[in-house]
């Protein structure tokens, strides 16, 4: 375990904990997925989708990493610094989606 892991499982348990924390609050069963350059949602994906989604993505994304790590290691460079700036995007999108979902319109 590479000690970006660290920074990795604490971006899964603030996900999780921000699903369990924002989750009950979002009303809707839609949640906006991206914005146009106009402000306004282009695409929604279904509420449990969007919120634990999330951590399966990530996990694919960790597991992709490590193959390549392992597989084809002349082909990566700075995975660890890849894991943690992925793992602080991911996150901090994840807030961005669940803050505007719980917002009222």
């Amino acid at each position: 375990m590479v000690p970006a892991d660290y920074v990795f499982g604490f971006a899964i348990a603030l996900v999780v904990g921000l699903n369990l924390y924002l989750g009950p609050r979002v009303a809707s069963e839609r949640i906006a997925m991206q914005w146009g350059p106009n402000g306004e949602p282009t695409w929604y994906a279904p509420k449990w989708l969007a919120m634990w989604g999330m951590i399966a993505f990530m996990a694919v994304v960790r597991l992709f990493i490590w193959l390549a790590s392992t597989y084809a290691p002349q082909h990566v460079h700075s995975a660890e610094l890849g894991i943690v700036i992925f793992s602080l995007i991911a996150a901090g999108s994840h807030l961005f989606v669940l803050m505007k979902a719980r917002a009222p319109l």
